[in-house]
């Protein structure tokens, strides 16, 4: 113990009198702070360019049973139907979201009429927002996690898996499943987001994107600690 003692003692007094050593740990500690603002400055300007230039769908099931996560997808193929036609002459954001906003009910109106078809008698509340999501992957497209402006359509307890898609630009309506956004959508992505934007949204596969990928990793770190921080702190208060 007594060597234990003697060798702090030492480290301490070599730590006072060691000017070098202080400033140097000093200089270390301020550019790290430097590089983490940098980084987290960055991540927030691109999660606010996403969010300000995409809306999502955002459909969440009652629970995970077979029957619920069956209804969750019947209650979207509905609403995909009847947006997709109210949708077709929409040119930007600002008039996707009037139209959004003005079907509210009617949106409500169609769920409702699923649940009951199928005989259940869960709830469901629709709401326009901005909420918090995890990384998403649609087709060749990967959103970072982040706050983004979304048609929220929760049905009973909202207590199942989720399923999304991108309003505007319209990616809702296209087939995705088999992996690739066509380019015609691509181009519409790339209409409304910056040249940087696109590049951390479209994927990635060769070794001349390794930096994009970096960018995307940044988005993610940082808007997931973020989400995470804002989860804890609304618990406890």
């Amino acid at each position: 113990m007594e060597k234990v003692l003697n060798a702090v003692k030492g480290l301490m007094n070599f730590w006072r009198k060691s000017t070098v050593l202080r400033i140097s740990v000093l200089l270390l500690m301020v550019g790290v702070i430097t590089i983490t603002m940098i980084l987290s400055t960055y991540s927030q300007n691109v999660n606010n360019g996403l969010s300000d230039n995409l809306i999502r769908l955002h459909v969440i099931a009652n629970s995970d049973s077979d029957a619920d996560q069956s209804l969750k997808r019947d209650v979207r193929d509905a609403i995909l139907d009847y947006m997709k036609v109210e949708l077709k002459d929409s040119k930007d954001i600002t008039q996707t979201k009037a139209i959004i906003n003005k079907d509210m009910a009617k949106i409500k109106e169609i769920a409702s009429g699923v649940i009951k078809k199928e005989g259940k008698v869960y709830p469901v509340n629709t709401m326009m927002g901005k909420y918090p999501f995890p990384t998403k992957v649609y087709g060749d497209i990967s959103l970072p996690a982040g706050t983004y402006e979304a048609l929220r359509v929760v049905i009973g307890k909202g207590d199942g898996a989720n399923w999304w898609c991108v309003l505007f630009p319209p990616l809702c309506f296209v087939d995705a499943t088999h992996g690739v956004v066509p380019d015609s959508m691509k181009q519409k992505l790339k209409d409304v987001l910056t040249d940087d934007e696109y590049s951390i949204v479209t994927s990635a596969d060769t070794s001349e994107d390794i930096p994009v990928k970096i960018k995307f990793k940044i988005v993610e770190f940082f808007q997931k600690a973020k989400s995470t921080i804002t989860s804890f702190i609304n618990k406890i208060f």
